[in-house]
């Protein structure tokens, strides 16, 4: 049996999960509205793990979300993923946020395009077809009437996350579809970490930085 712990802090939502051999077994989080993984991340760490009936020293490996996503948070989520893997002398996995927010729905035809809220018009998104295969690799972009057009005009759509709110005026193809009140899900991560346990794709721990896509601007208070 593998015990994978998994920890997805890129955007509000905090969440974490224990997955035996790529299914959730235990999972825990929050989306408040707010960030509030600096406060709750380990709680919810411990939480996990005692309700999953285990030990710590059970865990085989640890998996967070590498982003891209909220540069507070994802630091949060991977100080804490490091911090366990030195403890226990596991290793750590990565896992791509927008390929697992893509896993959040199942659809029959067309690509999913999962999107994070980047501020102002901005997203970050991907493509992935029905077998969460990806298609177009993550970039940031602004939104336009002319968004994901080269796939809209080939078929469904089907736009997740919480980038979503912001597309549901400017894009109006017919073939568009919006999935409202998905986040990225420390659940989903369950079947992805464990596929790559399997074949040892693991990060270095001591080297290992988030994927921020975008550098970190920081914003002056008005006080």
């Amino acid at each position: 049996m593998t015990y994978i712990l998994n920890i997805e802090t890129a955007t509000k939502n905090c969440s974490v999960s224990l997955a035996k051999d790529g299914k959730t077994i235990f999972l825990k989080e929050l989306n408040s509205g707010g960030y509030s993984h600096a406060e709750k991340l380990h709680e919810f760490i411990l939480e996990v793990v005692k309700n999953s009936g285990i030990e710590l020293s059970q865990i085989k490996a640890v998996a967070v979300s590498k982003g891209p996503g909220s540069y507070t948070g994802l630091r949060i989520g991977v100080s804490a993923a490091k911090g366990l893997c030195f403890a226990l002398d596991i290793p750590l996995i990565s896992i791509n946020t927008l390929k697992s927010l893509a896993l959040s729905i199942s659809v029959m035809n067309g690509v999913i395009v999962p999107l994070l809220d980047a501020r102002r018009m901005e997203v970050y998104s991907s493509v992935f077809n029905m077998k969460n295969e990806e298609l177009r690799a993550v970039k940031a972009e602004i939104i336009s009437s002319e968004s994901f057009n080269e796939y809209l005009e080939e078929g469904i759509v089907h736009l997740v996350g919480d980038g979503v709110e912001k597309c549901k005026t400017i894009i109006t193809h017919k073939n568009v579809i919006f999935v409202d009140g998905k986040f990225p899900s420390a659940n989903e991560m369950s079947s992805l970490s464990f596929e790559k346990f399997k074949i040892n794709d693991f990060e270095d721990v001591a080297y290992f930085e988030p994927f921020y896509l975008k550098d970190f601007v920081a914003i002056k208070s008005k006080k």
